[in-house]
């Protein structure tokens, strides 16, 4: 131990932290870190333009291109990224060896055997996302909602596999496997029937979740969605209908990310809201700069309030964490370090407060005390601990891990063709 976090660890003593528990806590934390940062969003299915409502801009050099790339890439990136991690991978990650292609609606276990080896080499669970966007069989923009009863089989068999992948990723690696349905179902203008995709979408995921899991390794959630890209008008899975569906279906979890929402509205407070009625949450955590513009997380004040309202609600085994942006106007390793390097600071800064101190004040309307301390816990020594966990983790807490990606841009990334 250096003498700063000796020092730093004096200082938070003294607001009754107990830095050494604060470290423990947090080096057990798993976070879901996002496959779909290394491509730009394109997966191995298909060859075609990213659509559905989402968009990357940005051509910068080094994008992987190939299964082994992507893996090289996130190995990469996982070896200067304290703490426990996941990896969470889109359905269009299959990879298919010797020629074979199959639709989605016909992808099996065995077509993720690579990942299920690439996650027990990093001692590491998977969670999982159906991929509803980039394919023909989106009728006019819609896939679970779609008014084709062909179209939306097709999806629902889509849906029906990725459950059954799921328990595979979850037997194989001993961790439950957090499956996401998301679709960007809507319309650009407004719609004349606004009713009538909801309850197809509605029985089309319930389609789904009769697929036969176990509830205690496969944990499906829905996730919200105000606007993208061509749907600016309507999107069938709106917050209402998301949370309201995950309330009436037993073991289905909502899935709240903080870019899908009005810009007004903020997830850290809709946290202690839903755990309030929900056993179990689900997060995508980003930075949504003008909607859901899907930037690489900073920690920024909303990352911030995130992760103390997790930690204050005691909820650090309630709340499933993973990250979603892409970026492709940057070193795309380096997204990856910087977003989930700045989550593990947000959790450890949620995890060097005073909780009970500050609950307390509140509680006895000691506002002016309660404003004062929460002003001087902005300038704790934060950054000494930061450094000393890294440590511990066995990674660089220090800004030299760039010239790491430095390193590789040079010597793998620009090299591919």
């Amino acid at each position: 131990m250096n003498e700063r976090y000796i020092t730093a660890k004096q200082e938070y003593e003294k607001i009754g932290v107990d830095v050494e528990k604060a470290l423990n806590i947090l080096k057990d934390i798993p976070v879901s870190m996002h496959c779909w940062q290394g491509d730009d969003v394109i997966g191995f299915d298909h060859d075609g333009p990213l659509t559905g409502g989402i968009q990357t801009t940005g051509d910068y050099p080094g994008k992987a291109k190939t299964p082994q790339e992507l893996m090289d890439d996130m190995e990469k990136a996982m070896s200067m990224i304290p703490g426990a991690k996941k990896i969470n991978l889109h359905a269009s990650y299959a990879i298919f060896e010797d020629g074979e292609f199959v639709d989605r609606d016909k992808i099996e276990p065995r077509h993720f055997k690579k990942w299920v080896d690439f996650a027990k080499k990093h001692h590491v669970g998977i969670d999982f996302n159906p991929t509803f966007f980039p394919h023909p069989k989106m009728k006019d923009g819609l896939t679970l909602s779609s008014p084709d009863e062909q179209i939306r089989k097709f999806w629902i068999d889509h849906g029906r596999a990725c459950i059954r992948i799921s328990q595979y990723f979850a037997e194989e690696t001993g961790v439950p496997c957090v499956m996401n349905i998301w679709t960007g179902d809507g319309f650009k203008d407004v719609p004349a029937d606004r009713m009538g995709p909801r309850i197809r979408y509605k029985e089309s995921i319930e389609q789904i979740l009769a697929e036969p899991f176990d509830k205690n390794k496969v944990k499906p959630c829905v996730e919200s969605k105000v606007f993208g890209i061509g749907v600016e008008s309507y999107t069938a899975g709106s917050a209402e209908f998301t949370l309201s569906f995950a309330a009436s279906h037993e073991g289905c979890l909502p899935l709240m990310d903080n870019g899908h929402y009005h810009p007004t509205e903020l997830v850290s407070d809709k946290i202690p809201a839903l755990l309030c009625f929900y056993p179990e949450i689900a997060l995508h955590i980003t930075r949504g700069v003008r909607w859901d513009s899907d930037h690489v997380l900073l920690l920024d004040d909303e990352t911030k309030e995130i992760a103390k309202e997790i930690v204050r609600c005691k909820a650090l085994d309630r709340v499933y964490m993973a990250l979603d942006y892409f970026d492709a106007s940057i070193n795309r390793v380096s997204a990856w370090v910087v977003g989930m390097r700045s989550w593990q600071k947000a959790l450890l800064n949620a995890l060097l407060m005073p909780h009970e101190k500050l609950t307390d004040l509140q509680d006895n309307a000691r506002f002016t005390e309660l404003m004062a301390l929460q002003e001087e816990l902005k300038t704790m020594p934060f950054g000494d601990i930061w450094k000393e966990y890294c440590r511990r983790c066995g990674v660089d807490g220090e800004m030299s891990w760039f010239s790491e990606i430095e390193k590789y841009e040079e010597e793998v990334l620009l090299k591919r063709k």
